[in-house]
């Protein structure tokens, strides 16, 4: 079965699209990387997005507009993949918008990006809204990725799945239940500082360039730190609802630094929450993926900050760093298809279930008979 998957990060920086082949032997499935493409955001929809984020406020009118405009949008990177290959099925994540999370619990969460536009454009059913049904059973509904993690990178000792989005998670196997969890900002406070700094010329720290041309602060780094969200045990997620455009300045009243600096500390705050978080729970390699792995200030602060921890990037184990997430869709996909969990034990919280809901294509939905769990994921092509 081939499957696309559709994926937009909190980071808002383009919609990644890949299409996966699946085939099944037992307990091992394969998963055959068919391409992958990155689409940008249309740049009205994209300003329009951004100015609906938290902790702006927003119109049932707007809601509805972006659901159709986005829906859009992800309907057009399918049609990019769907026009050269057979697909049998389009998995869209949708674009999240809010992340409700209220002493600690996910209450609710919210992804837009109307389905029924990406199945009336391709003719392909559509699973969509996955994490709603994982908060519904007590879950965070967030990181998703520990499903592909285990499968992916199962073995004796602790390892760490890294993904460098706006915001920064952690799959964590090899240790006993799966652990994953968002250690905190990866680009998101990055990419907003950038903006202010540049004058909206910048969206992002071009290759890092801002903070490798400054000094780490430490007063500032330690304020930073004491968000009582790094202290707080997994399963956890969070969000733009908790970094959003005026954290850094709240966070930083009283303190003036040079845009550099403050670039610097940022990407130091980045590095040392997620090297934290892994010697912690004793990781012995770390393995990223996501757009941060092509910002070289951070990745060189993250080696830094991991100390005799190795850390890799996604290619050294077989996936795309760019297209990881996208690929991960594809699986969630795929297994809800099949009636199958799309979540592990241990991981967001819940026990595991069938994710998301199914949106028909130009025919009548005809589901497989569930088969069994795979017991392991390898990666081909």
């Amino acid at each position: 079965m081939i499957v696309i998957g559709l994926m937009s990060g909190t980071s808002l920086d383009a919609i990644d699209a890949a299409a996966a082949r699946f085939t099944r032997d037992g307990e091992l499935l394969t998963m055959e990387l068919l391409h992958h493409t990155e689409m940008p955001w249309p740049a009205a929809t994209r300003a329009r997005l951004l100015a609906a984020l938290p902790p702006a406020p927003v119109t049932l009118a707007e809601v509805c507009a972006l659901d159709v405009l986005i829906g859009d949008a992800f309907a057009q990177a399918a049609l990019t993949l769907t026009w050269t290959i057979p697909a049998g099925l389009v998995a869209s994540h949708g674009q999240t918008v809010f992340h409700w999370i209220e002493d600690g619990r996910a209450r609710g969460t919210l992804q837009l990006g109307q389905p029924a536009l990406i199945a009336e454009a391709t003719g392909l059913p559509v699973v969509s809204d996955f994490r709603a049904r994982d908060v519904a059973a007590g879950g965070q509904g967030a990181p998703l990725a520990s499903t592909l993690d285990e499968l992916w990178l199962a073995g004796d000792t602790p390892r760490a799945a890294l993904n460098l989005g706006g915001i920064a998670n952690l799959t964590i196997v090899g240790r006993g239940p799966v652990l994953a969890f968002d250690t905190g900002p990866a680009s998101c406070l990055l990419d907003l500082e950038a903006a202010r700094l540049t004058g909206g010329a910048q969206s992002f720290d071009q290759d890092g360039r801002l903070a490798a041309s400054g000094t780490v602060r430490e007063d500032a780094l330690a304020r930073l730190l004491s968000d009582p969200y790094y202290r707080q045990a997994p399963p956890k997620s969070t969000g733009r609802e908790r970094f959003h455009t005026g954290y850094v300045t709240e966070c930083l009243h009283g303190l003036t630094l040079s845009g550099p600096d403050l670039m610097a500390t940022l990407t130091a705050l980045t590095a040392q929450t997620i090297a934290d978080a892994c010697q912690l729970h004793g990781v012995t390699e770390v393995v990223a993926s996501g757009g941060g792995v092509r910002n070289p200030a951070l990745m060189t602060a993250l080696r830094h900050a991991l100390g005799r921890i190795p850390l890799v990037t996604a290619e050294a184990r077989g996936l795309p760093s760019d297209a990881k997430e996208a690929y991960l869709l594809a699986l969630l996909g795929y297994l809800t298809w099949h009636g199958l969990p799309g979540t592990v034990l241990g991981a967001t919280g819940a026990a595991p279930r069938i994710l998301g809901r199914l949106s028909p294509g130009a025919g009548p939905l005809v589901l497989p008979s569930p088969g069994i769990m795979p017991g392991r994921l390898v990666i081909a092509g």
